[in-house]
């Protein structure tokens, strides 16, 4: 049979390679975003309330509403943004869906879409399945700077969207707010949108702040942003992420989304919605992750 593929170079998934290699020697496992510690136990028993009492059904398209309302009083309390829950929060399953939802319902042929790389595995194949071409910007060390000047070279009359990722996944590099400043004159004035990949917003050490696109009203205005339930709360088994962006992007970002997965599970969105009624779940992240980042540095 003739299958003409369309991800040609793409193989198995290095993640899927250096799991396997980890459990054949035994060898501690650093190349895949998973804990070896459980998810919180009250965490867990508010999924299993929900389970176990009837939350077993569809949810909404765009996620519990109280889950969604939950998720606005934290943006606000974390980065001062006033959210919509109603139209522009989408619960998705996982970051890596609401990833790929925000590439494919805005990229079109020979759009170019500029990376940060090296970069998550899972942006270039999106880009490319969307008849996008990946343009990339290549960090180099010892200190993984953007030289915007530079970058603002990259920029063409065929660029849709720029891709950032903050704290950096695999560098681990944060982005401050004079790189935000950057970006925003940058892309003002123009329809170029920013997807900000923010999955690790609360592994944030030594005092510093995560400089979310929330922070930045006017480039809120064009931006779509991506968290993960999973990476924030030990849960990554469990699938669950959101995204948050205005109204006229989201309009756009569900169109997809509903033929997608159309909802994600009902029951551990109903778990986490009470989970996040208590602000310390949240705001003691930084500390409880800095704490082990320590311990690993002393290692």
């Amino acid at each position: 049979m003739n299958i003409q593929s369309k991800l040609p170079a793409v193989g198995t998934n290095i993640f899927s390679v250096m799991s396997a290699l980890a459990n054949e020697h035994g060898a501690i496992n650093l190349s895949q975003g998973f804990p070896d510690f459980d998810c919180p136990e009250a965490l867990q028993e508010r999924v299993n309330f929900h389970l176990k009492n009837g939350k077993n059904q569809y949810a909404p398209m765009a996620g519990v509403p109280l889950l969604r309302k939950r998720l606005a009083q934290k943006m606000e309390k974390s980065y001062g943004s006033q959210i919509d829950p109603d139209t522009e929060i989408t619960i998705t399953a996982g970051a890596t869906q609401a990833l790929f939802t925000a590439i494919t319902a805005f990229i079109h042929s020979g759009d170019e879409v500029i990376l940060i790389e090296p970069a998550y595995d899972s942006y270039r194949p999106a880009i490319e399945l969307a008849g996008g071409v990946p343009v990339i910007y290549e960090l180099h060390g010892p200190d993984y700077q953007i030289d915007w000047e530079r970058f603002g070279k990259m920029i063409s009359t065929k660029t849709k969207m720029i891709i950032i990722n903050t704290p950096h996944n695999p560098i681990g590099k944060v982005r401050s707010a004079v790189d935000m400043q950057a970006l925003d004159e940058l892309t003002s004035g123009t329809d170029i949108l920013i997807l900000s990949d923010e999955v690790y917003e609360h592994l944030i050490y030594d005092g510093k702040q995560h400089q979310s696109i929330l922070r930045f009203p006017a480039l809120f205005k064009r931006s779509l942003m991506v968290y993960s339930f999973g990476k924030t709360f030990h849960s990554t088994g469990w699938k669950m992420g959101y995204c948050v962006a205005p109204e006229l992007l989201m309009r756009e970002f569900r169109k997809v989304h509903q033929f997608n997965v159309f909802s994600c599970n009902s029951f551990v969105q109903y778990g986490i919605a009470d989970y996040l009624e208590n602000p310390e779940t949240y705001q003691q992240l930084s500390i409880f992750y800095q704490q082990k980042r320590d311990f690993f540095r002393r290692s």
